[in-house]
């Protein structure tokens, strides 16, 4: 079965559980935008560029109970994210923007991705496991274990032009039973990579409390890595950590790239140009919330506040300058006139 049966079937499949978003609390605004939208804030000039004068932000859909892993298909016009404590991935449809139940239960999912022949590969906690969605719809098991142990709770993930997949292992999905279950942790909270060939599991990096987001810069000559370990001082960085990539297999010297403190990033993503778009929470104060954007020299130049803690974003859409934001109960949307780096 080919990648377009894949896509009829995941279609097919979804629009028979749909739901009118109007029926389940779709937000809707009572009053028009306002032009330029004052939530998009141009802090360095370098940012003026990427805001479009005349998009506003977008809420798409609330109900879900910590929004999570948003994954862009072009080639069905949909977006799919996690909705982790209630155990299913959802669908938003661009045409209609209906939103459906793409699977339930989804064993708790959290990051998801696509791999460069457009399967869906996830991060599962409550089976403590990476798979791939394959065209017919059957799952596949990329990983579970590593040395004989179990993965603590895969989180986030990203593929290399290569086939590589690239994941983080911080074990949120076993610390507590509402997104996964408890149990005892049997490895460190290490990022590890995914041979596309022998499939064999390597670590690439194990120097950080909770490796969480990641993505490759536009040449991928750069790996970028959101540590969301509480910090262990008070006034201690909560880093995006940078590191050289080389040969596309391994990892060198590792740094700080940027200081999320107060609060800390979660999914972060590239743009084209090389900027790092994450997604900021948890700092105690509303206007941190959203998505805070930093130039590749690692300062910080511009932020969209968002209402909710976001937890993770994506582009998207036909031009890839859609910005999918997935924040605590709900999705968001609004386009930039930046272009996601991230393929397919």
């Amino acid at each position: 079965m080919n990648r377009r049966n894949f896509m009829g079937i995941a279609a097919s499949a979804a629009s028979s559980l749909a739901f009118k978003a109007s029926v389940h609390g779709m937000w809707q605004e009572k009053t028009p935008s306002v032009y330029p939208d004052p939530a998009i804030e141009i802090i360095d000039p370098r940012f003026a560029k990427y805001r479009v004068p005349n998009a506003a932000i977008e809420r798409l859909y609330t109900g879900a109970r910590w929004a999570e892993g948003p994954v862009w298909f072009g080639d069905g016009r949909y977006l799919l994210f996690s909705d982790i404590p209630n155990n299913r991935i959802l669908r938003w449809l661009e045409e209609t923007g209906e939103v459906s139940v793409f699977r339930s239960p989804a064993n708790n999912s959290n990051g998801n991705c696509r791999d460069r022949q457009g399967r869906l590969v996830t991060c599962e906690h409550d089976s403590r496991r990476v798979t791939r969605t394959e065209y017919d719809g059957s799952i596949t098991v990329l990983v579970d274990q590593f040395q004989g142990k179990k993965l603590n709770a895969p989180n986030d993930l990203a593929v290399h032009s290569d086939g590589g997949i690239w994941f983080s292992d911080p074990g949120y999905g076993i610390m507590s039973n509402y997104e996964g279950h408890k149990a005892a942790f049997e490895l460190p909270a290490n990022l590890y990579r995914i041979d596309p060939t022998t499939r064999e599991v390597a670590i690439v990096a194990s120097d950080m409390q909770k490796p969480n987001g990641l993505c490759f810069s536009p040449d991928e000559k750069r790996l970028y890595v959101a540590d969301s370990g509480i910090a262990k001082q008070p006034g201690d960085p909560q880093p995006i950590r940078v590191y050289d990539v080389e040969n596309g297999t391994r990892l060198t010297n590792g740094r700080m790239f940027a200081n999320m403190a107060p609060g800390l990033a979660d999914g972060i993503r590239c743009d084209a140009d090389g900027n790092v778009w994450a997604s900021a929470g948890w700092a105690g104060t509303a206007s941190f919330n959203g998505v805070h954007v930093f130039a590749p020299d690692g300062k910080l130049i511009g932020k969209i506040h968002l209402p909710e803690i976001c937890a993770n974003l994506c582009f998207g859409g036909a031009k890839r300058n859609r910005l999918f934001m997935a924040a605590s109960q709900s999705l968001y949307a609004v386009y930039v006139d930046a272009q996601g780096a991230q393929m397919p």
